[in-house]
């Protein structure tokens, strides 16, 4: 591959109040012909989002497509005073290519590698040498068994359009405010679709009346079987917007600054390095190549900070600094999804339906360690963990959403105390003491500074469906008692107090 790019940019000061800036990127990826056909795959017929029938070519990659990024910035100092300013811009931004979306075309056309999926013991049984396996004859021919990667003949690199307006100004105090807004929409985001997967062919009763699968592959003959052809695609309908407040103030004992922030972020799926796993992930209620817009992985939700620092000089002799940093902030989001395929389209990614009453509820009854849960058990215990659970209870009778589950705020507090000796000999040489506690909190208290998770994110477990259509699950099992709770709290280093030491020796210029 070959990435060329060139900018250019201008600034304009339109008066003593008012400056611009503008410019425009060029970027173009360019790619060799690396790829490789499969000329079996080429010739079947797929089914694309809209349902529509489409054929690929397995072995092209990317066309060479010019990414314009134009770009204005202003800064306006609105009295001349620079006691209020009001700053921002607009633009298109590319984002470097990750190159991984298109290696995992040239790795998967069924030429280069192919899997044995085999279903009867009995007839090809389980061979522990590896070497049991392979062809005696290497003819170069596709594989009678693959999956692929594709890319959408009309594919781009990421593009997003940025927007952000902030304005600074000087409050009473000594204190300095800053209020900003950032806006972000995909002009080339990222999607991906599963083109063999056929239309669901029937779909489930009762409450939860989601689509249902009872075959997930459109092209599955023997001697050219395709397990998935997940072909990436580009969307304009992922956003994502960011508000933060903060005021700060530095003075001569040393600085205080506080703020808050909040920002969300949707998208249809989060790409990642392997395109079918990107898919089969990606959680969901109804047709899996049409999620719909949700929120992304990295939703950053809430965040407040406070950091501060006091500095004191004795004499000359030396000085004694002390600073901390104060943050809660939400630690991740996460999606309530059925432990298994609960419809059938070939991917661990179902949204769970939240059951508006006991009487939707539909719990097989199964033993578990030597005790048999019944159906009406689960059904009081799931009605109980709907109640406890903030989010479950607030949007019963849906299904919910992808990544819509945001975990409980952590609150972490660090210290550092540093204490400067200055020599005697002057020239500022000194020794500086230093002793940092990070998460100090957890230090003065055991259940300070500690963050929580799910106990599990797929409460449901063994989806099926009964003889009436109706979906069945069981209610997972937790140390031998049904779940009974949502969170728990975690147990890594960073949910501990640690202390570090140092010294350190300045030489003086």
């Amino acid at each position: 591959v070959v990435y060329s790019g060139g900018y250019i940019q201008d600034e304009w000061t339109v008066n003593d109040r008012l400056k611009l800036v503008g410019g425009i990127r060029l970027d173009v990826p360019v790619f060799g012909a690396t790829g490789y056909t499969n000329a079996n795959a080429d010739a079947l017929t797929f089914r694309d989002e809209t349902g529509a029938a489409v054929q690929y070519d397995s072995g092209k990659l990317p066309d060479a497509n010019l990414l314009w990024s134009p770009r204005l910035g202003f800064n306006w100092d609105v009295t001349g005073s620079r006691n209020t300013q009001v700053r921002g811009g607009t633009g298109v931004f590319t984002g470097k290519p990750l190159f991984v979306w298109i290696s995992n075309q040239i790795g998967n056309t069924g030429v280069l590698t192919g899997f044995i999926q085999n279903n009867n013991s009995t007839v090809n049984p389980f061979n522990p040498d590896p070497n049991a396996y392979k062809p005696t004859n290497v003819t170069g021919a596709p594989a009678t068994s693959y999956e692929l990667a594709l890319t959408d003949e009309n594919f781009k690199f990421p593009q997003v359009w940025r927007t952000n307006v902030a304005v600074d100004r000087r409050l009473p105090g000594g204190f300095t405010g800053t209020a900003e807004f950032i806006y972000n929409r995909d002009v080339n985001g990222i999607y991906y679709i599963n083109a063999n997967l056929p239309a669901a062919q029937t779909s489930f009763v009762g409450a939860d009346n989601r689509p249902r699968w009872t075959s997930n592959r459109i092209n599955n003959v023997t001697g050219n079987q395709v397990s998935n052809a997940t072909v990436i695609k580009n969307q304009d309908v992922g956003t994502a917007w960011n508000t933060v407040f903060s005021a700060k103030t530095t003075r001569s004992w040393g600085m205080f600054l506080a703020g808050y922030n909040y920002g969300e972020s949707k998208n249809t799926v989060d790409p990642g390095s392997i395109a079918f796993g990107s898919w089969s992930n990606n959680a969901h209620s109804g047709d899996p190549n049409n999620p719909g817009v949700s929120f992304a992985g990295a939703s950053p939700g809430h965040r407040f900070f406070m950091t501060g620092s006091y500095r004191k000089q004795y004499f000359g002799f030396g000085a004694t600094s002390i600073s901390a940093f104060y943050e809660a902030r939400t630690i991740g989001n996460t999606s309530y999804t059925f432990s298994g395929d609960m419809n059938g389209d070939g991917g661990f990614n179902d949204s769970i339906y939240i059951h508006a009453n006991t009487g939707e509820m539909n719990f097989a009854p199964f033993t578990s360690g030597g005790v048999t849960y019944t159906a009406a058990q689960q059904a009081a215990a799931w009605e109980a963990y709907i109640a406890q659970d903030s989010y479950l209870r607030a949007n019963r009778g849906k299904y919910a959403e992808r990544g819509a589950v945001f975990l409980p705020l952590v609150n972490r507090l660090d210290l550092s105390v540093t204490q400067d000796v200055f020599t005697t000999g002057g020239g500022g040489h000194r020794f500086q003491f230093r002793a940092d506690f990070i998460n100090f909190g957890n230090l003065l208290n055991k259940n300070w500074g500690v963050s929580q998770r799910l106990v599990s994110n797929q409460p449901l477990t063994n989806p099926a469906v009964d003889a009436s259509g109706q979906s069945t699950y069981r209610l997972r099992v937790v140390n031998n008692q049904l779940m009974s709770q949502s969170y728990q709290q975690t147990a890594d280093l960073n949910d501990v107090y640690r202390i570090a030491f140092s010294v350190k020796y300045f030489f003086g210029s």
